[in-house]
């Protein structure tokens, strides 16, 4: 997740945005960047890697007057992590650092690029600094040039901006990416969390979405669709742990509510009006491509499972699925006609890495859906596609599984499209209940609550089973995956209709069942296996829009309208359901034993 530091005073700036961009290193980066204006003279440096590379940049570079600065971490999503993709990004005389995606970047840089102004990045953030200086060369005025490019972005942005054209105010804006501005006396800082301003600013205003404006020393003007408007600080927490989860108990916790605002960044600029689009790709990569298979590991295998029904039932392609540390193992055909799709969060995991040189040996075309790039699988494949996920603190994944799932559906339509395997009809269906998803993946405080409470009568008992059929039985996988791995209590997933072959005699009362239970799919079938387990004594955990009457804790859900939107929904809820056991426990939430965040080795 991309990082901003702004500072605005007398001190000395390098260090203020170096020590900024340091505290938002839990959130993940591949470059940084800084831009300074001192004494009407911008000033820029930018590395790719760690900040030590910037801070060796700027050694002998020191501010000592009145100036505006910016400075970002950057994670990357559009375009490699190279100096030119870094922020900030630079006009002729303004630079701009900006968080989020602007969706209809492509259609305003073509624009832009008509009128015969240069790129020089891959990233749609350049964009903002070139429309600005377009609209200042018209209008000759820095602050309506700022608002009429603000009002031509679409899409989630946080984003600050100076300029040469004047050079003592940094502008800002901020819609659905989290910005903040802070207060020391004459003092003004900007950041995208709390973390970098602590102990520097005393007091905060936290921006809400459609704000924009400027600051000057000591003064900052505010605005939204209804014009200028007043804004009352608060005091700033002291506590830097704290400030880095938000508020929240855990990085996981954070982690599983930042899901709906993280997928709307994952479908950005992919999920159009009427067909899906990847950047990435073109109809030339899948010619001659009869089949899929998939490769991965742990919760990317539950992801890969999922995407399998997909693929099969929209795009009407062949699609099989590995686990990465058997695939080596035995002796695999591969034929050239099949796409080899890795899934990996990290990126490094070592027993995909392998299977994916076993595939381009075989001459094999490679993709991979990750969340790292320029790691080593994404330097691998031919093709890749970042989830968007931002970084992932929590051990156990939550946001890594939600965006791969979604990247997955997404390039099943897009696989369906280019082969003409979809009607117009079924697509816009889909479409509609992609972009509805951000919306099913809002937790809310009720259904929180009631998980905490449920939570205390699962702690004992000699095991769980997961079941769902479908789509769901990947998704019980991984609900009993995320119960095992910060609980440590024995769970099992398992396909609904598989229960009488042999499981079913673990059933008593010290067996609970997590039972998933959509109402578009296959309701009344799983209804009739938790009718079996509930007579044999099981103690059921119904998870259902759909009242049932046997359950003994029930979870009502919202949505009913299609499959994925109940998957997503569903999905919060076993993690939420993990997580409260977990902390009545006692265990290490973020940190399970035993487990590391990335599996590097076999």
């Amino acid at each position: 997740m991309c990082g901003i530091v702004g500072y605005l005073g007398n001190k000395e700036k390098k260090e203020i945005l170096l020590d900024g961009l340091q505290e938002l290193e839990y959130r993940g980066y591949d470059s940084a960047g800084i831009a300074v204006i001192e004494g009407e003279k911008l000033n820029s440096f930018k590395a790719v890697g760690k900040l030590e590379n910037l801070r060796e940049k700027t050694k002998n570079f020191h501010t000592e007057h009145f100036g505006v600065s910016i400075g970002h971490t950057r994670w990357a999503t559009h375009g490699k992590p190279t100096e030119l993709n870094a922020h900030p990004h630079i006009g002729n005389y303004s630079y701009v650092v900006h968080n989020g995606i602007i969706e209809n970047y492509q259609i305003l840089k073509k624009a832009l690029q008509a009128e015969g102004i240069t790129f020089l990045s891959q990233t749609d953030t350049e964009t903002i600094v070139h429309l600005f200086e377009k609209y200042h060369k018209e209008l000759h005025d820095p602050f309506n040039a700022f608002k009429q490019t603000v009002q031509r972005l679409e899409g989630a942005y946080a984003t600050l901006l100076i300029t040469e054209a004047d050079p003592e105010t940094i502008y800002f804006a901020k819609n659905g990416s989290p910005m903040l501005i802070g207060f020391d006396g004459d003092e003004i800082y900007f950041a995208s969390s709390d973390t970098p301003i602590i102990g520097k600013a005393k007091e905060v205003y936290y921006l809400e979405d459609g704000e924009y404006g400027f600051a000057k020393a000591g003064t900052v003007k505010l605005y939204n669709a209804s014009g200028e408007k007043s804004f009352t600080k608060q005091a700033l927490t002291k506590d830097k742990v704290l400030a880095q989860k938000e508020g929240y108990r855990f990085f996981m916790e954070k982690e599983i509510y930042e899901q709906s605002r993280i997928m709307g960044e994952t479908i950005m600029g992919r999920v159009l009006d009427e067909s899906i689009d990847f950047e990435e790709l073109d109809k030339e990569f899948f010619k001659d491509i009869h089949a899929l298979k998939i490769c991965a590991c742990g919760t990317s295998y539950h992801a890969a499972l999922t995407a399998s029904y997909l693929f099969e039932r929209i795009a009407k392609i062949p699609c099989h699925v590995e686990i990465a540390s058997e695939f080596r193992y035995k002796e695999p055909l591969l034929n050239k006609d099949t796409l080899f799709i890795t899934i990996s969060q990290s990126g490094e995991t070592a027993d995909t890495l392998e299977a994916l040189k076993m595939a381009k040996r075989a001459g094999l075309r490679s993709l991979t859906v990750c969340n790292v790039d320029n790691s080593s699988i994404v330097r691998e494949s031919d093709r890749a596609i970042l989830t968007r996920a931002g970084i992932e603190k929590g051990v156990a994944s939550t946001k890594a599984f939600a965006t791969q799932t979604m990247v997955l559906w997404m390039l099943s339509l897009y696989v369906g499209q280019i082969k003409g395997m979809i009607s117009k009809e079924v697509l816009q269906k889909e479409i509609a209940a992609m972009l509805h998803t951000p919306k099913a993946l809002i937790v809310n405080d009720t259904l929180h609550e009631k998980i905490r409470r449920l939570s205390k009568r699962y702690l004992h008992g000699h095991g769980f089973f997961f079941i769902g059929r479908d789509l769901f039985y990947p998704l019980a996988l991984e609900g009993a995956l995320k119960l095992k791995e910060i609980s440590y209590l024995h769970a099992e997933g398992y396909p609904a209709g598989e229960m009488k072959h042999g499981p079913i005699a673990l059933a008593d009362s010290g067996l609970f069942t997590v039972a998933l239970m959509p109402k578009t799919l296959h309701y009344e079938k799983i209804k009739s296996n938790v009718e079996e387990l509930s007579a044999r004594d099981a103690t059921i955990l119904a998870i259902s829009p759909e009242p049932f009457e046997l359950a003994d804790d029930f979870i009502q859900t919202a949505y009913d309208s299609h499959p994925m939107l109940e998957f997503f929904e569903m999905m919060i809820v076993t993690q939420l359901l993990a997580l409260e056991i977990s902390v009545r426990l006692g265990n290490d939430v973020d940190m399970p034993r035993n487990l590391a965040k990335s599996v590097t080795v076999e």
